[in-house]
């Protein structure tokens, strides 16, 4: 036997199990947490915030994301190991939900929903530790062979655990006097919290190649263009999805708000749809991931890209409830598949050896849609009306879903790996 090849509970075949197991029970961790974050816009909403208020909830991550993404960026490429970055990180972002549940004991419903708001300014910049270290430790994880298999098996478990935990949420919120109940539903997440980060913490990856001096650049902006000049298929993909995340994230605020001010939604009906939307893409990441077996990533995406701009014109053309439950399926099955291709996509497109920075050149370029789109969507809401808003949300998504097509988004990478299964 080879004295060199680690074995037992260090052996490759080992770590990759534990690591296969850490993923998923992470994924379970989230999808707790996410099921009550899901209440939080609405949550405001109750509290009687205004709709700048539940905009500052998508536009103040993107913020500090916009200022600290790229020198997050530098900094993590420099460190030898992100999985304690990103478990720390993630479980900094996880209590906070727990810390906004005791708020009410203190402060007014006015206070209260100002306090939240500065919690959650607090923990954007975790958040954007987060957003980087993600896609780095998930890649490294499972490779470019096993990458969708491991994330659809990790999304599928992360959107079940979130529409069981969408559901639980709702009905307590519907047994329980307001505000006690959004309390008691968001200091519960700090269990959530707590698993995710036991078993996130216990993933185990390859140490990062020292940085190459020679690469090292000033991380101004002609440093950031050349990254991009030096890499089309990254370039085309960064702009395609800076206009659809746009309209993305102007829709974002704009749901909780319609669901309550123009339908006037119960938080049952609000739980049952956000349930939907998460528990289908159980269905999504398994048939999505059939297709791209059979007919790749590019096919996926531009499907997927161009089925979600029906969420917000079907939604603004809805004057009851009932078929919103239809249109979050919808919702779910395509974005799921937009999810697992645009993952798998972006890390093809990228210099395995500088992963972390060119990732956080791509959250920059989602930052500054995140940022922009809400508020300018709530301020459409105000001036032109709820239905409009969404409706101006649709018109962006197809011109982002337009883009992916004219770029030919995905084609490159495409055609490498059919070279290489060639090979």
């Amino acid at each position: 036997m080879d004295e060199d090849v680690p074995q037992g509970e260090d052996s490759p075949t080992a770590v990759q199990k534990r690591n296969v197991r850490s993923v998923i029970i992470d994924g379970i961790g989230v999808g707790i947490v996410t099921g009550v974050s899901s209440f939080l816009a609405v949550f405001l909403v109750r509290l009687g915030a205004s709709p700048v208020l539940v905009g500052l909830l998508t536009s103040m991550p993107a913020l500090t994301g916009m200022l600290l993404a790229i020198p997050i960026g530098r900094f993590l490429e420099r460190q030898r190991n992100m999985v304690p970055w990103y478990s720390r990180a993630r479980a900094l972002v996880q209590v906070s939900f727990a810390l906004m549940g005791l708020v009410p004991f203190f402060l007014g419903d006015q206070q209260a929903a100002l306090a939240i708001i500065v919690i959650w300014a607090l923990v954007t910049v975790p958040q954007t530790v987060v957003g980087i270290t993600f896609t780095v430790v998930m890649g490294a994880v499972a490779g470019p062979r096993m990458r969708q298999y491991l994330m659809s098996r990790r999304w599928s478990i992360l959107g079940a655990t979130t529409a069981i935990s969408v559901a639980l949420v709702g009905a307590v919120l519907d047994w329980i006097s307001f505000p006690l109940n959004y309390q008691v539903v968001f200091l519960g997440s700090f269990l959530g919290g707590m698993l995710s980060f036991l078993f996130s913490s216990r993933i185990m990856i390859p140490d990062n190649p020292p940085p190459d001096p020679s690469k090292r650049g000033t991380g101004g902006l002609r440093e950031y263009g050349e990254m991009l000049r030096s890499n089309p298929p990254f370039a085309r993909y960064v702009i395609s999805s800076l206009v659809f995340n746009f309209g993305i994230n102007l829709a974002l605020p704009l749901f909780p708000l319609y669901w309550v001010r123009e339908l006037n939604a119960s938080d049952f009906w609000i739980g049952l749809i956000n349930m939907v939307n998460n528990g289908i893409v159980l269905i999504g990441y398994f048939m999505w991931t059939l297709v791209t077996r059979r007919w790749g990533n590019v096919l996926v995406l531009r499907l997927c890209a161009f089925g979600l701009v029906l969420y917000p014109l079907l939604t603004a053309l809805s004057g009851r409830v009932e078929p919103l439950l239809i249109y979050a399926a919808l919702a779910g099955i395509f974005g799921a598949g937009q999810a697992l291709v645009a993952f798998d996509i972006s890390l093809s497109t990228v210099p395995p050896e500088r992963v972390a920075a060119f990732v956080a050149l791509l959250q920059l370029t989602t930052y500054i849609a995140a940022l922009a789109a809400p508020l300018l969507g709530t301020a459409l809401a105000d001036q032109l009306g709820y239905s409009t808003a969404l409706f101006v949300a649709a018109a962006i998504r197809l011109a982002g879903a337009v883009l992916f097509v004219v770029l030919r988004v995905g084609e490159e990478g495409e055609r490498r790996q059919a070279v290489q299964g060639a090979v």
